[in-house]
């Protein structure tokens, strides 16, 4: 069954998304990647505003293609989530609700994830053309200079994702495994 959601996302809808939902989210996204979080942590450390209030709210890692003519966003594919997580955790300190990536989460942030009560959504990887396609507005508010990695304001439609890490700490990557481990042992006999 596919889950229909609205942002903010809240902490009761954190609550009721396990590993494994998929997700058709709508509303407002911000985009941001590693260049982007690295000004985003040197901001929380010294105590400065960050450029919007990221609690309750969900971070697309991306960094996308130029918008061809009569769009308003190129092609969107998700960047590895690995290179953010120096700086999840602090994020998810001031409520940062949601992550939009793909690939592996490393331990210290599927514990951040539980003590947040956050969620790892893992978009499609390869299919960007397809999500730029959900992706109604699209605006610049921080860090322009950075190009691709400015820090962008996104209404979404029915965004496809799916949750790969709960606030229970179900990691969908690990249980996939064990499931194809489990049902093919019997090959190694």
């Amino acid at each position: 069954m596919i889950k229909h959601m609205t942002t903010p996302l809240t902490q009761s809808q954190a609550l009721a998304l396990q590993a494994g939902d998929q997700v058709l989210l709508s509303g407002v996204i911000y985009t941001a990647r590693d260049a982007a979080h690295k000004r985003l942590l040197a901001l929380i450390e010294k105590g400065e505003e960050l450029p919007f209030d990221v609690k309750d709210q969900i971070i697309y890692y991306v960094g996308p293609t130029p918008a061809k003519p009569g769009h308003v966003f190129g092609s969107g594919g998700p960047t590895t989530s690995g290179r953010m997580d120096a700086y999840a955790k602090a994020l998810m300190q001031l409520g940062l609700r949601g992550m939009i990536g793909k690939g592996y989460r490393q331990d210290h942030v599927k514990q951040a994830i539980m003590d947040y009560q956050s969620i790892y959504f893992g978009a499609i990887g390869g299919a960007g053309a397809y999500i730029g396609q959900c992706i109604q507005s699209c605006e610049v508010i921080a860090f322009e200079d950075l190009g691709p990695e400015a820090i962008r304001r996104l209404v979404v439609k029915d965004l496809p994702l799916t949750v790969v890490i709960d606030c229970y700490g179900h990691d969908l990557y690990e249980m996939g495994r064990s499931q194809y481990l489990k049902e093919h042992s019997h090959d190694n006999s």
